[in-house]
């Protein structure tokens, strides 16, 4: 079986390399949760299949299961209930090394098969993993079924073909011959082996567990490496669905369920920390927080680490020739998820004189009150802010909006707002400060959540320096810059270089600095403090396996 999965699902990995090539757009996982794609019954039997998890225990097939945990509260305001089983990792760790020796002799093809089918699998139930990811993380559903589903699901395939094509650069065997002039040439049977560096350590991340966390799942499995998939204990459910699918599909391909793992922990028992430490893991991918992104690199050294850690983005206006679509555009980035993305703006730089724009120059502080009234125009339709701005994941993220009014003067106050369909939801608007530019000791820190300020600098290159050092000491995702000046633009792009940052310039229309386009845009970059590794490059695979050869004379 295992064989044909890859003679089933090889078009789509020869496309998948192809458009990585490229860098241009495709998916074979559509975003749209229309019943035209998906089939008409699929969004309720996706509801009906989320419903009926809660509260209940389920169910994975894996070594020393020594108790259940579980206990997960919606954003939107009601506990899930949803039990998982806790393992002894001092069993559950060596079946997965005894484990390890038959994935890696099946060789790339047959692993890259079962990887595909696993996620075409997960594809089917996107509805299902939809649910899933808007009540544990707070995304609004739309958002759920397209980064928490399908985009996520698109990295994971993006991954795979990255893996798949280094790989493939070796070959099985060779048969090499020297000559040596007069005599016999000197002839060698060469036979090379892709071999997996052992077990991979996963480590999830409370607001993008599946986008966040497929890449390196996936480039892991393909690459030979059997993987315990350690959830964040607030949103274990959409990885929990996923090792289920990858148990299953492993099973029906003739190998041991557990090669994907579960380990699941509480806030008040946390494994991580003696997870990562465990001699047996020798790759971690991680999301999340610096503090902890910090001590892995500084204690997890028998590993290879990926992380992505905090950074501070920033976005830099020195004029516009369309400011409604400037507005519009920020007003909505600031907006999406109640800014919970690691690529959402927090620090909007504007000269103290003001900017050109098609309506006159403005002031930057006109520029604040027009950002403001276009956060609220945006929000005015509840059903639509409800959608948009999600729910806030954790508490920790409300009281981080109610101590960070302290500082900077408040342009936009953020709101407590009453979800349409959930009314324990925990929503909360944008809160928009501003600070003068020397006031850095407020905004050259990450504040996690819908936090953001305007930042009155004394011209354009201020603010194109303040973003470089801010991104060179901090760390960045993304940048943006709004210019009609070419030579501006340019010096932007310089800056990019020099801080290893991501750079979007003059979005006015439906594209978005949050966003990243799996097969096209290069997430993160490794090269600033916000990141190690990209989502994806052939630097984010390669390391995840070795190449032992074993020679022998020839006739």
């Amino acid at each position: 079986m295992s064989q044909d999965l890859f003679t089933k699902h090889r078009a789509t990995l020869e496309q998948a390399i192809e458009t990585t090539r490229r860098r241009d757009y495709w998916s074979p996982y559509p975003e749209v949760p229309s019943g035209k794609v998906y089939g008409e019954e699929a969004a309720a039997s996706g509801q009906a299949a989320f419903e009926g998890r809660l509260n209940e225990r389920l169910a994975l097939q894996q070594p020393g299961r020594v108790a259940e945990i579980g206990n997960e509260v919606s954003p939107y305001g009601f506990a899930l209930g949803v039990r998982y089983p806790k393992s002894d990792l001092d069993q559950l760790l060596p079946a997965m090394q005894a484990s390890l020796p038959a994935w890696r002799d099946a060789g790339p093809e047959t692993r890259a098969g079962v990887c595909l089918e696993i996620l075409q699998r997960l594809n089917k139930r996107s509805f299902e993993l939809a649910h899933a990811v808007m009540h544990t993380t707070g995304q609004g559903f739309v958002m759920a079924f397209q980064a928490g589903a399908t985009h996520a699901q698109d990295r994971g395939l993006e991954a795979i073909a990255y893996a798949y094509e280094a790989m493939s650069r070796i070959p099985q065997e060779s048969r090499w011959i020297k000559p040596q002039g007069k005599h016999e040439p000197l002839r060698m049977e060469k036979r090379f082996h892709v071999v997996p560096r052992g077990l991979a350590l996963l480590i999830g991340v409370s607001t993008f567990p599946t986008w966040n966390g497929y890449p390196g799942l996936f480039a892991s499995l393909v690459t030979g490496n059997p993987v315990v998939v350690k959830p964040h204990p607030a949103t274990v459910l959409p990885l929990a669905l996923t090792v289920q699918v990858a148990q299953e599909v492993l099973q029906e391909a003739g190998f041991d369920p557990w090669l994907v793992a579960l380990a699941a922990d509480s806030p008040e028992a946390p494994i991580t920390k003696e997870l990562a430490q465990r001699p047996e893991i020798r790759l971690i991918d991680y999301t999340g927080s610096t503090a902890f992104g910090n001590w892995l690199e500084q204690h997890a050294r028998q590993a290879q680490l990926y992380t992505e850690k905090a950074g501070v983005n920033s976005v830099v206006i020195d004029s516009t020739d369309n400011l409604q679509g400037l507005i519009r555009n920020l007003a909505f980035s600031l907006s999406l998820y109640s800014g919970q993305m690691c690529t959402t703006p927090q620090n909007i730089y504007v000269p103290h004189d003001g900017i050109e724009t098609e309506q006159g120059r403005l002031s930057h502080v006109e520029i604040a009150q027009a950002l403001a009234d276009g956060v609220r125009r945006l929000l005015s339709d509840a059903d639509r802010a409800a959608e948009l701005l999600g729910a806030i994941q954790s508490e920790d993220t409300v009281r981080r909006i109610e101590e960070a009014t302290r500082l900077g003067e408040v342009v936009l106050a953020s709101e407590p707002r009453r979800h349409t369909r959930f009314p324990d939801a925990r929503m909360r608007t944008p809160l928009i400060l501003q600070v003068a530019a020397k006031e850095s000791d407020c905004y050259y820190q990450e504040r996690f959540g819908p936090i953001s300020f305007i930042v009155a600098t004394d011209s354009t290159a201020e603010s194109i320096e303040r973003a470089r050092e801010s991104a060179l000491a901090h760390g960045a995702i993304t940048w943006s810059v709004y210019s009609n000046e070419e030579t501006v633009l340019a010096r932007m792009e310089h800056a990019a270089l020099d801080a290893g940052v991501a750079l979007s310039c003059n979005l006015t229309g439906g594209v978005y600095v949050n966003q990243s386009a799996a097969f096209s845009d290069f997430h993160a970059t490794g090269a600033n403090p916000a990141a190690n590794a990209c989502l994806c490059d052939s630097a984010f695979v390669a390391n995840r396996f070795r190449v032992v050869q074993s020679r022998r004379h020839a006739a």
